[in-house]
C-alpha cells in the first residue's frame, strides 16, 4: 500500500453487481478472484477487514416483488442469493491463503456459521476475515442497511461500499454526461438531495453511529488499498463538522 491506512477496522460492502463482471447475471470467477486480490492485499496491511456482500446479480427481492411476489418471500430468495455470494467470495480468498469465516443471518448450520456478534468480533481478533451474509435476516431491509448494522456492531471505523461508479454522483454517469462526482458529502446531503448511494435506513444507522461510509469503484484493481490510504477517486460521506478535517 501506498500510505499507512487511515483506518483500523474496516466493514466492506461489495455489491452482487460487482461480481458479475462483464455479464449480466450470476458470478463472474475472474471477477471474484480479482476482489479477493484486493482483500488480500489489504488484509495484509494490516487493517481488519470485514464484509457485506449484495446479491443482486442472482436475485433482487425488490424486483421479485414488483414481479408479483410477496415482498418478504422475494427478500428471504434475495438472502440466499448473498450466501451463494458469501461462499463463493470465501472460497476465492481461502485460495489466497485468507483465513475467512462466512457468518449468515440466516442459520444454515450445514454451509457457514450463525451470525453471534460476540463470536464474529473474536474471529475478527484471531485475524480472520469475517463475511456477512443474509442480510440482517429479516425481510424488508438491504444489504446497505445490513452493512451498516454490521459496521457499528463490529465498532467499524468506516464503511467502504464498493460499486461500479468511483463516487457519489448527482446523476447517474453512465446515463448523464453531465454528472458530477462528490469529494465529500454529509448524511443529511445525500438524504435531502434523494442520492441512490445507499437507502435512508443504512445513511440514518451510519449517521446515528457516526461512521462515515467512503464509496469507490470496486472494479479498479488496487482500487481498495488506493482508496484506504487516501488516493484514488472515491466519495466520503461523514457529519458535518469532519468535512474540512
Amino acid at each position: 500500500m501506498s500510505a499507512r491506512p487511515r483506518f483500523r477496522r474496516v466493514l466492506l460492502k461489495i455489491s452482487g453487481e460487482a461480481l458479475m463482471g462483464d455479464g449480466s447475471y450470476g458470478i463472474d470467477s475472474a471477477t471474484v478472484d480479482r476482489i479477493a486480490s484486493d482483500i488480500q492485499e489489504v488484509n495484509a496491511s494490516g487493517v481488519q477487514l470485514c464484509a457485506v456482500v449484495g446479491g443482486g446479480n442472482i436475485f433482487r427481492g425488490i424486483s421479485g416483488a414488483a414481479a408479483g411476489m410477496e415482498r418478504a418471500n422475494a427478500d428471504y430468495i434475495g438472502m440466499l442469493a448473498t450466501v451463494m455470494n458469501a461462499l463463493a467470495m470465501q472460497h476465492a480468498l481461502e485460495r489466497r491463503g485468507v483465513p475467512t469465516r462466512v457468518l449468515s443471518a440466516i442459520p444454515m448450520a450445514t454451509v457457514c456459521e450463525p451470525y453471534i456478534r460476540r463470536r464474529a468480533v473474536r474471529h475478527m481478533e484471531k485475524g480472520r476475515l469475517v463475511i456477512f451474509a443474509a442480510g440482517t435476516g429479516n425481510p424488508y431491509f438491504t444489504t446497505d442497511t445490513a452493512a451498516a448494522l454490521r459496521a457499528a456492531e463490529m465498532g467499524c471505523d468506516a464503511l467502504f461500499k464498493g460499486t461500479k461508479v468511483d463516487g457519489v454522483y448527482s446523476a447517474d454517469p453512465r446515463r448523464d454526461p453531465k454528472a458530477v462526482r462528490y469529494d465529500t458529502l454529509t448524511f443529511l446531503e445525500v438524504l435531502a438531495k434523494d442520492l441512490k448511494v445507499m437507502d435512508a435506513s443504512a445513511i440514518s444507522l451510519a449517521r446515528d453511529n457516526n461512521i462515515p461510509i467512503v464509496v469507490f469503484s470496486i472494479q479498479q484493481p488496487g482500487g481498495l488499498a488506493a482508496v484506504l490510504a487516501g488516493n484514488g477517486p472515491h466519495t466520503v460521506i461523514r457529519e458535518d463538522d469532519h468535512r474540512h478535517d
